[in-house]
C-alpha cells in the first residue's frame, strides 16, 4: 500500500482558497460542535461516522479537511485516501488555528 501523506494547509491559504472556489473544506467535528462554532464555508461529515462516501463531489476543487485543532482533520484525510481518494488535504490548527488567524466563523452549524 503507498505511503499516504497529508499535507498541511494554512488558515490563510485554506480561507484565500475557498473564496477563489478552489477548496471544498470537509469539517469532521461532530454536530454539537459544528452548533456552537462553525466554519463560514464547509460541509460537515463526522468522523464518529466517517464514510468517505458521504463526501460530496468536489466538482473539481480539492477537499481540504478540518476539525478543531488539526489532529481528526489528518486521521479523515488518510481514511480517505485509504478509501481510494485522492484527499490529502487539512487544515492545519484546525478551528483553533482559524480563529488565532482571525478568520469568521459562523454560529449554529
Amino acid at each position: 500500500m503507498a505511503d499516504h501523506k497529508v499535507e498541511d494547509l494554512f488558515p490563510d491559504e485554506v480561507s484565500k482558497g475557498i473564496a477563489e472556489g478552489r477548496y471544498l473544506l470537509v469539517d469532521v467535528r461532530e454536530p454539537n460542535e459544528v452548533a456552537v462554532e462553525a466554519y463560514p464555508d464547509s460541509v460537515v461529515v463526522p468522523l464518529s461516522t466517517f464514510d468517505p462516501a458521504a463526501i460530496p463531489d468536489p466538482q473539481g476543487k480539492e477537499v481540504v479537511f478540518a476539525c478543531r485543532s488539526g489532529k481528526r482533520s489528518v486521521t479523515a484525510s488518510l481514511a480517505a485516501q485509504a478509501a481510494g481518494l485522492p484527499y490529502n488535504k487539512h487544515l492545519a490548527g484546525g478551528m483553533l488555528g482559524w480563529k488565532a488567524a482571525g478568520l469568521p466563523t459562523k454560529t449554529g452549524g
